[in-house]
């Protein structure tokens, strides 16, 4: 949401201990922004969708998935932050970022592979003016805006662009007969969709839009419970053939 600082340190490597304890940090800057609430049903679809596709409903461990979390961007400032509406890196450790409650790109190895932020009236400027400066200096690979208004905030429904030579270029944008429309994400091998204000994520290997995040993970739970009751069926026979072992045993 808001940012601050301008001070960069990249490429992010492991740069041996640091005190953290020694350094400033206010957790309750930045605050959140009056308008937060303007955005959450976006920001719930779109986390939804790629929980679903990336991290199996937050249970893979080498992908962390976010929505404003802090994102720090120099080692020896904790204050020097950003928080994403939506982030995304790949090939991470998701518990110890989490169990960190900060995203620090030199104790990850990495900045996030994407960042997204859904517009509102309160940060379109810095959507559109600050964060790409800070998301292409530390060195994340796309950068996604998204205007339920259809541009009223950001000035277009849909904007991506993609990190060459440490600036942006802008996405290729396609408009579907249904007026649905994409650019496609080479970090997520998906399109990502504006359809009348509302996000949707498409698959052009299959053809078809991801289903409802909700659906897939009804499904989801319903297949884990089948998985666990068969488990238990599994292990209530091994044991009544333990017992069954035992008492031949003894009778001989």
């Amino acid at each position: 949401m808001t940012v601050t600082g301008t001070a960069l340190m990249i490429p992010y490597t492991r740069l041996g201990e640091i005190d953290y304890a020694s350094l400033d940090y206010d957790p309750d800057k930045p605050e959140p922004m009056p308008d937060a609430m303007e955005q959450e049903p976006v920001v719930q679809e779109i986390l939804g969708l790629m929980g679903s596709r990336f991290t199996d409903f937050w249970l893979r461990l080498d992908n962390f998935l976010s929505s404003n979390t802090i994102l720090c961007y120099e080692p020896g400032n904790l204050n020097v932050r950003v928080q994403p509406d939506i982030y995304l890196s790949f090939g991470v450790d998701q518990g110890a970022i989490r169990r960190r409650k900060l995203y620090l790109p030199w104790e990850a190895g990495k900045p996030p592979d994407l960042a997204l932020e859904v517009a509102s009236a309160s940060t379109s400027r810095q959507d559109i003016i600050a964060k790409p400066r800070i998301y292409a200096a530390m060195g994340i690979p796309e950068y996604w805006r998204f205007d339920p208004t259809g541009g009223e905030y950001h000035g277009r429904a849909l904007a991506g662009g993609r990190l060459l030579g440490g600036e942006y270029r802008p996405v290729e944008l396609t408009t579907e007969p249904d007026g649905i429309l994409k650019g496609y994400s080479p970090v997520m091998e998906l399109s990502l969709c504006w359809d009348e204000g509302w996000p949707r994520l498409y698959d052009p290997a299959t053809g078809t839009y991801l289903e409802n995040w909700r659906q897939e993970r009804t499904r989801f739970l319903v297949e884990q419970a089948g998985f666990l009751a068969e488990r238990a069926t599994l292990l209530s026979r091994i044991q009544e053939l333990e017992a069954e072992l035992r008492q031949r045993q003894s009778e001989s």
